[in-house]
C-alpha cells in the first residue's frame, strides 16, 4: 500500500501536475458558469507554474538541501575508509548500447564521484544499489557495476545491491554488507543527500556524506536568462518538493524495522 501510496502523492505534489489541476478545474468552473471562481483557479495555475519555474523561487527551495553537506575534496582526508556506497537513479536497461550510456544523468554523475573515491582508497569496496519498482526492469545496480567494469574497477571490489528499490531499503542493505563500524562514503544527489543521511542513520549506520550533482550555487544572476522562466527551474522546484515530502514521510519507511 504505502509503495504504491508515495509515488502518487508525489506525483499530484509537483508543481505542474498542481498547476494543471488547477487550469482544468478553472476550466471547468467557467464552463460551469462560476467566472469568479474560474478565474481565479486559472490565476493561481499560472502564477504556480510561473513562480515554480523562476530561478529566485526555484533556487531558494532547493539550496538549503544542497548546502546540507559540502562536496569532498580529498577522500584520504576522513582518514579509514573501506567502503564507497553509489546510490541508485535511473536507466535505460533496454537500449541496446553500454551500460555507462544506459545510465540517467544522475547515475552517471553519481557514479563519476563514486569511482573518483574509490581511486583515493585502493582498499576500499564499492557498493553500487538500486532496483526497479518493475520486477521485469534490470536494476541499476548491475548497470552501474557493468559501468564501472567497463571503467576499469576490478569486480572483487564491487558489490552489487541489486534489490532495493529505494533509499531506506538502500539503507538497510547496506548495514547487511557493512562490518560493524566499518566506515563508508554515501553518494548521492546533494539535493537527496539530506534524506539519504537520515535514511542511513535510521539504520544505525553513520554514513560520510559525498554529495554530487549541484544544481545551485554557480547561476550568474546579472544575465536575463537568470531571471526568464525555465524547465530547469522547473525541474528545480519538482526536486526540492520531493525531497521535502521525503523527509517529511520519511518515518513510514523504518515502520516495524
Amino acid at each position: 500500500m504505502l509503495d504504491t501510496l508515495k509515488p502518487l502523492v508525489g506525483a499530484f505534489a509537483a508543481p505542474l501536475a498542481l498547476a494543471t489541476l488547477l487550469v482544468l478545474l478553472a476550466a471547468l468552473a467557467l464552463w460551469r458558469g462560476r467566472r469568479v471562481l474560474g478565474r481565479l483557479l486559472l490565476v493561481l495555475g499560472l502564477l504556480l507554474i510561473f513562480l515554480s519555474s523562476w530561478a529566485p523561487v526555484a533556487n531558494r527551495l532547493l539550496a538549503p538541501l544542497e548546502g546540507a553537506y559540502p562536496p569532498v575534496w580529498d577522500p584520504r582526508d576522513q582518514g579509514d575508509v573501506t567502503a564507497v556506497v553509489v546510490l541508485g537513479a535511473g536507466w535505460e536497461p533496454d537500449f541496446d548500447a553500454p551500460a555507462s550510456i544506459r545510465l540517467s544523468t544522475r547515475s552517471s554523475v553519481r557514479l563519476m564521484e563514486g569511482l573518483r573515491l574509490l581511486e583515493a582508497l585502493p582498499d576500499a569496496r564499492l557498493l553500487v544499489s538500486g532496483a526497479s519498482r518493475d520486477a521485469t526492469r534490470l536494476p541499476v545496480a548491475l548497470g552501474y557495476a557493468q559501468a564501472a567494469q567497463a571503467l576499469g574497477v576490478e569486480p572483487a571490489r564491487l558489490v552489487v545491491l541489486d534489490t532495493p528499490v529505494d533509499t531506506a531499503q538502500e539503507a538497510y542493505a547496506v548495514r547487511a554488507v557493512l562490518a560493524d563500524g566499518e566506515r563508508f562514503f554515501l553518494v548521492t544527489s546533494a539535493s537527496h543527500m539530506p534524506r539519504a543521511v537520515r535514511h542511513f542513520e535510521r539504520a544505525g549506520l553513520e554514513p560520510i556524506p559525498a554529495p554530487t550533482g549541484f544544481k545551485t550555487g554557480r547561476e550568474r544572476v546579472r544575465t536575463l536568462g537568470y531571471w526568464l522562466p525555465s524547465a530547469g527551474n522547473l525541474r528545480k522546484t519538482e526536486r526540492a518538493v520531493h525531497e521535502t515530502l521525503g523527509l517529511l514521510a520519511l518515518e513510514l519507511d523504518h515502520r516495524g524495522r
